[in-house]
């Protein structure tokens, strides 16, 4: 079909003026094209109207945005009384309530109303695209928009073909969330689509961390955002979010994938929501709020004491990651032992990756009394973390602990645990981005930019892998198998066949299906 979606006289139409239809007026009027905004509840679309218009002229007393720019775009914004104006629109995107009798009621009305070559978008987060057609007259004509909140501010658009999308439809959204001025992806509709999916990975295996008591929350927040340079630790995002919306997610996918293993929702978050904690939006979460602002909790004191001796294990233990290790035992002015063995009051460090403690000790040989292990898989920025068992003398835990924060920077132990913490929580955010290239729900470009600019990532899973290198993420994995058998950490067979022939992660696949 001839379906022109960079016409000049492009007319959108806007059903549904809440938090995110009033994102999609904004998006759609500042990218150039005329929009028709309709909500069922009188007074909702002006509303959503004389908001924007607040928000850009904010913008143009800031200095961000010409005055005109902004005179423009309100002019672009039409408010209709009725849905019938939707005649008029190339293109409708849905954003009403998330329920999927109201959503296939709605569409059943715009059937009647919209011609043949309109299409037909919905802005669903977690229902099937599929679905939400199946009882349309014209199902070819419609697909997935999917936007995220702040609209104006989130530049990532997921567009998603249900099963009977014509491929047309696909392209002109592509085209369509471009002239919106947001970043368009393209994914196969299944739970979660590709951003949902992807935040399946880290953010619950940190709850499984936090369940297993090897760290509490906001030092699992704190690690995270240290070396590994998240923007954000899971748990301030989840405070963010809403953990009911959070544990709603969570139960949805795991049901729509017939309770896969590796999706598994956390009694921590069903808890939460249940008794009200539902995050910033009700002062309190994970963390307390404050008038808004987020109460951190006070980190543990780092211990004034060091080891007179430092017995470092260079051997089987990831010589290439501790050079800049060694650089820094050597500032802080401790002994550092280079004997075959330990001396019998030095305190031992390893610096394992994938292993547990416990597990390194036993197969070592080691004194388990006095022996630590620090991370340094992501390098030396804080917070540091060093890594005790039951057996680890309390004596020797303070020295590790003091000696890793020697410079002032932040330093936390934790207990036991294959993988640390955030070996661990970035293994198995790239094991589900690699699933997610294995069922070809996105290809590994659109898998990375999802992550980043729909999660805020400082990379992707495809990209995360081949910076640690996906012969070191498999081994974690296999580690974390090996230890758990959980089968939620069998490594991806696309990241196994990766590493077994030598490639990196961003590798294509051989074949690529038109």
């Amino acid at each position: 079909m001839a379906y022109d979606a960079n016409r000049k006289d492009m007319i959108i139409g806007v059903v549904g003026t809440g938090t995110m239809g009033r994102g999609i007026v904004q998006v759609s009027a500042q990218g150039g094209m005329q929009v028709i905004a309709y909500d069922e509840k009188p007074g909702a679309a002006q509303a959503a109207k004389d908001f924007i218009a607040k928000l850009l002229a904010s913008q143009v007393e800031k200095g961000r945005l010409p005055a005109e720019h902004m005179e423009a775009a309100l002019g672009r914004i039409t408010v209709a009384s009725d849905l019938k104006d939707m005649v008029k629109a190339h293109c409708v995107v849905e954003a009403i309530f998330e329920r999927l009798d109201i959503k296939q009621e709605m569409f059943a009305r715009l059937d009647e109303i919209c011609g043949p070559d309109t299409i037909i978008a919905t802005n669903t987060s977690s229902l099937p695209v599929t679905a939400i057609a199946a009882k349309s007259k014209h199902a070819g004509r419609i697909g997935g928009m999917h936007f995220f909140n702040p609209v104006p501010l989130m530049k990532l658009v997921e567009i998603i073909p249900g099963l009977k999308t014509e491929p047309w439809v696909t392209e002109a959204l592509m085209t369509i969330g471009r002239r919106m001025t947001r970043e368009p992806v393209l994914c196969v509709d299944s739970p979660g689509f590709l951003v949902n999916h992807i935040g399946r990975g880290m953010g619950p295996e940190c709850q499984r961390i936090l369940i297993e008591d090897i760290a509490t929350f906001y030092e699992i927040d704190r690690i995270m955002t240290g070396a590994p340079g998240f923007r954000m630790g899971p748990f301030t995002l989840s405070d963010l979010v809403g953990i009911d919306i959070g544990s709603a997610a969570m139960e949805s996918m795991y049901e729509q994938f017939y309770q896969e293993p590796a999706y598994a929702p956390s009694p921590l978050m069903s808890l939460r929501a249940a008794g009200g904690l539902l995050g910033q939006k009700s002062g309190q979460g994970w963390y307390k709020y404050d008038g808004g602002k987020k109460v951190e909790p006070e980190a543990r004191p780092v211990p004034a004491v060091r080891p007179k001796s430092v017995w470092l294990r260079t051997s089987e233990h990831n010589q290439d990651l501790q050079a800049p290790f060694i650089d820094y035992l050597k500032s802080t002015g401790v002994e550092i032992e280079v004997g075959p063995a330990p001396s019998k009051d030095a305190l031992i460090i390893i610096t394992p990756v994938g292993y547990d403690l416990t597990t390194a000790v036993a197969e070592l040989k080691m004194d388990a009394a006095r022996t630590v292990a620090v991370d340094l898989l992501f390098g030396l920025k804080g917070p540091r973390t060093v890594m005790i068992t039951p057996a680890t003398d309390p004596k020797f835990r303070d020295q590790a602990h003091g000696l890793m924060g020697h410079d002032g920077q932040a330093a936390i132990v934790i207990n036991d645990s294959p993988g640390f913490v955030a070996q661990r929580a970035v293994a198995a955010l790239i094991n589900v981005g690699c699933n997610i290239a294995q069922r070809a729900i996105g290809v590994p470009a659109d898998i990375d930019k999802g992550a980043k600019l729909g999660l805020g990532y400082p990379f992707g899973p495809i990209e995360w892998g081949d910076r640690i290198g996906p012969g070191r993420v498999c081994f974690i994995l296999e580690r974390l198998f090996e230890f758990y058998r959980d089968p939620r950490y069998k490594p991806s067979p696309w990241l196994k066949r990766r590493v077994l022939l030598g490639l990196p992660l961003s590798a294509p696949e051989g074949l690529v299906r038109g």
